[in-house]
Formats: C-alpha cells, structure tokens, sequence
C-alpha cells in the first residue's frame, strides 16, 4: 500500500487511470438480470403448476405478516452489519468517512455480488465508487480485503460452532448429504489457512504456485504465466500488507469480527422467520440455523448469479422435510425474495446519482497507513 503522494492532482489523476476501478462490462451486467429475471419468472411459474393459484392466493391471505416483518427486520440488520465491516477498516485509512457513504457502497456491492457469477462484480463496484469520493482503488481493495479475511473466519467459525451444538439433528436432516457438509466445511477452512499462509509466509506459498502457473501456462489456461505470476506476486504482497494492518489493529480486527457474527446470525435467522411466517412449528430456532448455514456453503461453489436455480433447489431438498405440505415452494419465493431479490432492488436505488461529497482526498499520517 501506497504511504505517500505528490499531490492531490497526482492522486486524482490515478484514480482516473485504474482500469481496476471500472465499472464491470455493461453486457455482462445486463445478460445477468435478464438471467436473474427469468429465474423469478420460472420460480413462479413452477410454483403456479405444482401448488396451483388457489392455494398461493389462499397461502398469501393466512401469512403471518408480524414474521414476515421479523425477516425484513433480520435482512436491515444484515445489511447494518455489512457496511459497518466495510466502514471500519475504510474510515481507518480516511477519517472523514462518513457510514452513510460505506452503507451506499456496501448496498451497491450487494446489487453486483447478486447479478454477478460467484459474486464477483462487488467488489471492483465498490472500489469505483469509492474512487468517487476520492479514494485511492489500492485503499478500498485493502480494506476489503481486510474485510473478507475477518468475515470469512467469522462465518466459519459461527457455522462450525452452531452444526457442533446441533450435530444430531443437522445429521439427520443432511442424511446422506453430510459427506457434503464435510468436504464443504474442509474446503472453506482450507482457503482461510490458505489466506492466512499467504498472509504470514509468502515465501511458501510462491513455492508452491509457481510451478502450478508455469504448467497451467504450458496448457495454454495462462496466456501469459509470466504476468500472471507477477500480479498473484503483487496479490501475496498486499495479503502480506493486510496482515500486519490486521496484527497492529487487534481492537479493529475484533469490533469487525463481532459485526461479522451478528450479520451472519441475521441472514440465517431469515429461514426460520419464514418458516414461522407459513404457520410452521415443531423445528426450534437453533436446528434451523445450521441446515441454513449449510446451505450458504453449498451456494458459495454455485457459478450462477446469486447461486441461482442452485440455492432454489438446495432449499427444496434441505428444508422440504420440515416444513408443512404446500408450504415450501411459496417459503422458497419469500427467503429468496429476502436473500435475493431485495437486495437487487434495493441496491439498484443506491446508484441513482448523488452529490458526493469530501472529494478531497484525505488520509492518516503514514503512522497509521501501513
């Protein structure tokens, strides 16, 4: 990370220059919400054939409408949480930050994670439109970064814990899906020890990517190995810069990991709010919880924009069990509903133009600009 500048023309005029912070491709953006709207569009449609109109107009009149409110209340709180993680690390950087500015770009980052294949139009969203209000795009990828190391390990760990207290009911609900959960579970602990290694211990992992690159190259998947062996450089040396923010910034890296639980106890409390709202009982709150947990892992290796079709299906097959006949396919328009498309539209609002503010670029002494 960059500690000093020129001037503010200089930085401007690199912010301008950073391919990194354009916008993502419009064709790709619009392709995927047409694909997001024929997913809707067929979820209905399937609804309208299995169930049949009567029951859904019938199911829609004896909602419970206080737990559907419960679940919006959950959803806000999600959204709260996330743009306080995103905030915390970026107002470090540049003290005159202001939440609502972070709680804009935290939304218009959930509107591109969603519309995007494995969520990954976020955060080049978020860096553009940081760069809006003067901020550096190698700042706001650093504290994203920070962001995703801490909410990841969050999300483990609350997940592990919550299955661990669990274990006999998820077993039997998960049944012959559990070697699933497992492999998930390894995988994504794998990729935490995996980021934290290359966080602490660069040279151990350029050993073992460099002779992945050079066959990968050699098979024609790398055009050119060795610029990608210099940018993946450049990624380890920034994870590296991360790391030592993170191991001078304890009070930091805790009040993000608190935020980051209750955001994840927020979205899964989601399901259990439907599942009350369709006049089920029987299941308590804390056996909900880790099949949802589960689930969110399962969505997180599907390749289509907001996991979709994937996480329609993964609710159906994991849920259908427990909830009352006649009741899922409707309880799986409205967690998606929350999960899904709010978080579109409401997204969509946060890019209506704005007057932004503190354009001038501000930042900490290099004390505390790592």
């Amino acid at each position: 990370m960059e500690n000093n500048l020129n001037s503010d023309n200089k930085n401007v005029e690199l912010l301008n220059n950073d391919e990194s912070a354009k916008p993502a491709n419009k064709k790709a953006t619009i392709f995927n919400c047409i694909l997001v709207a024929v997913i809707f569009v067929g979820l209905f449609i399937y609804m309208v054939l299995v169930d049949g109109l009567d029951n859904i107009v019938n199911l829609l009149k004896n909602v419970n409408y206080w737990w559907v409110l419960a679940g919006l209340g959950c959803l806000i709180i999600q959204w709260i949480c996330d743009a306080i993680c995103l905030h915390i690390p970026i107002k470090r950087l540049y003290p005159n930050q202001s939440f609502g500015n972070s709680f804009r770009v935290a939304m218009i980052g959930q509107l591109f994670n969603n519309v995007t294949p494995f969520s990954s139009g976020g955060q080049p969203m978020q860096a553009y439109e940081f760069s809006k209000t003067g901020k550096r795009v190698s700042d706001s990828f650093s504290a994203m970064a920070i962001k995703f190391i801490i909410t990841q390990t969050a999300l483990v760990i609350f997940t592990f814990t919550v299955i661990l207290f669990q274990f006999n009911f998820f077993a039997s609900i998960m049944k012959d899906f559990l070697w699933v959960a497992v492999v998930g579970f390894t995988i994504n602990i794998l990729v935490i020890l995996v980021v934290i290694l290359a966080g602490l211990k660069k040279r151990v992992i350029t050993i073992i990517s460099n002779p992945i690159i050079t066959l990968l190259g050699k098979i024609k998947i790398f055009k050119n190995p060795e610029k990608t062996r210099e940018k993946f450089d450049k990624s380890l040396d920034n994870f590296g810069e991360q790391f030592k923010i993170m191991k001078s910034e304890k009070r930091m890296v805790l009040k993000i990991f608190i935020f980051a639980t209750i955001q994840s106890f927020a979205y899964y409390s989601i399901t259990y709010m439907v599942y009350r709202a369709f006049g089920n009982s029987g299941v308590d709150f804390w056996q909900i919880i880790p099949v949802q947990a589960f689930l969110l892992l399962l969505m997180t290796f599907i390749p289509t924009p907001g996991a979709g079709i994937g996480a329609e299906g993964g609710f159906l097959v994991l849920f259908q069990s427990i909830f009352k006949n006649g009741t899922i396919n409707m309880s799986i328009l409205f967690w998606r509903l929350y999960t899904f498309y709010l978080p579109i539209i409401i997204g969509a609002l946060f890019l209506i133009p704005v007057n932004q503010k503190n354009k001038q670029l501000q930042f900490t002494d290099n004390n505390d600009n790592t």
